[in-house]
């Protein structure tokens, strides 16, 4: 499930439900799984971007009048860990939680929702390899009729769907359990910060991933969380033993026809318990020396990487230091666009994207170095990507942060903070725990009752 408010505001106009996917392709290590209808095979590769890029060079999508920029692809995730495959960066940590470093679903069947309208569309991608066209188009006319028959029925949910109380409350951090203790996460901004006065980085990103045990359903907590803190990148991903569920601020590098958009989000500050109190928060982040320079550097990261798969003097800023309202934070956020250059493709401006400097630092290769010696353990899905890159070779990908997942019964929330050189730690350390709130909101909002 994808949905979008735009600037946390105001909801895009499609929501798209993937059902029924015809592949699936996990990545743990440099071990490729893929599985289809044909059964089950495996490779070993150093790129599991081209085993994506391979499948979907196959297939050549018919043009379509009327349907949205995303109406088939492979849809999923990418973790952290995977950049890996990309830069020269250690590999020592240990995972925290069993979880494959990128799972993607080749969706082929689609319910597109669209929000102005009140319609939905039901689109099946269907493949004429092995069998002709008419009887590959009839298949696929079969599949439709049946989806529709199934949303006609509005039989009983298979999972339970508890009505949502208009009452919120605060979540109490203390219920999480957290990988740094707090003296050990401040220990950790001194020790960036020893990086940040000695010149080997400028920034490093930190984050403290918290944990509970939790019965709330997945889906619910993503019910309540689309409500709690609504963003421009809403997601439920069923990948069988866990699921994903986010409301991501920030796309990590979207590609649509040959336009590159990247949208680099640093600067936050609590939202205020009234109009007049926000505004003033909003008035001292704009005028924030240290959040300036911290956004104006991301910026420029930003700039240098879409610079890297765009054709000469066509990257420009577009918005800059824009303030965009969430439910408990706000932040400053500008607009960076570019024209792909002829040859590349949108695996080629992944790689060139992926991660984000927002969740690393800067320099990205050696603030990822300085990631792995302080923090405890792998990143695994967060600061990494949910997203798809269609048959039309479009690209959305957002970064997974203000994510959750859940597996096993325990669900793993992780925030981070940009450590420059005057950082204060407690409110660095702060700074993760108000990112984390809205996602520890949308678990015990079920969990009260």
């Amino acid at each position: 499930l994808l949905e979008s408010v735009v600037g946390g505001e105001k909801w895009a106009r499609y929501s798209f439900i993937g059902v029924e996917p015809s592949m699936t392709v996990t990545c743990s290590g440099k071990k490729v799984e893929i599985k289809n209808g044909a059964g089950v095979s495996g490779i070993e590769t150093d790129d599991p971007l081209s085993v994506i890029k391979d499948i979907l060079s196959k297939f050549k999508p018919v043009e379509v009048k009327g349907l949205p920029r995303f109406s088939g692809g492979f849809v999923g995730y990418m973790g952290y860990d995977i950049v890996k495959f990309f830069e020269r960066v250690p590999d020592t940590l240990k995972p925290a939680v069993d979880m494959p470093d990128m799972f993607m679903m080749l969706a082929d069947t689609i319910l597109i929702f669209d929000n102005l309208r009140q319609t939905i569309k039901v689109v099946c991608n269907t493949h004429t390899e092995g069998r002709g066209i008419k009887t590959a188009y009839r298949a696929a006319e079969k599949r439709i009729d049946r989806i529709i028959k199934e949303l006609g029925k509005g039989g009983k949910a298979k999972n339970p769907c508890i009505p949502l109380a208009a009452s919120r409350n605060e979540p109490a951090a203390e219920n999480f359990s957290s990988n740094f203790t707090k003296e050990n996460f401040l220990a950790a901004v001194e020790k960036s910060k020893e990086y940040v006065m000695s010149g080997d980085v400028v920034q490093v990103v930190l984050s403290q991933r918290f944990e509970k045990n939790t019965d709330a359903h997945p889906y619910n907590i993503y019910r309540a969380l689309r409500i709690i803190n609504p963003s421009p990148y809403m997601y439920y991903l069923d990948i069988g033993s866990s699921q994903i569920v986010g409301s991501s601020p920030e796309i990590l590098v979207r590609l649509e026809g040959d336009k590159i958009t990247l949208r680099p989000i640093a600067g936050t500050r609590k939202r205020g318990e009234t109009e007049e109190e926000d505004s003033a928060l909003e008035d001292a982040l704009r005028k924030d020396p240290k959040e300036i320079a911290e956004h104006i550097m991301l910026v420029d990261l930003g700039r240098n990487d879409v610079g890297r798969v765009a054709g000469i003097g066509s990257v420009k800023v577009t918005d800059l230091m824009t303030v965009e309202r969430y439910s408990h934070v706000m932040h400053l956020v500008s607009n960076v666009e570019g024209t792909l250059e002829k040859g590349l493709d949108a695996f080629d401006v992944f790689r060139a994207c992926f991660p984000a400097g927002t969740v690393t630092g800067a320099p990205k290769v050696r603030a990822m170095e300085i990631i792995e010696e302080i923090e405890p353990t792998k990143r695994g899905a967060y600061a990494g990507t949910v997203g798809y890159f269609g048959y039309s070779g479009n690209m959305d990908t957002c970064i997974t942060i203000r994510t959750l997942l859940i597996k096993d019964g325990k669900v793993y929330v992780q925030a981070g903070a940009g450590i420059v050189a005057d950082s204060v730690p407690e409110n660095e350390y702060m700074e993760t725990v108000n990112k984390a709130m809205a996602m520890m909101e949308s678990v015990e909002f079920f969990e009260r009752g």
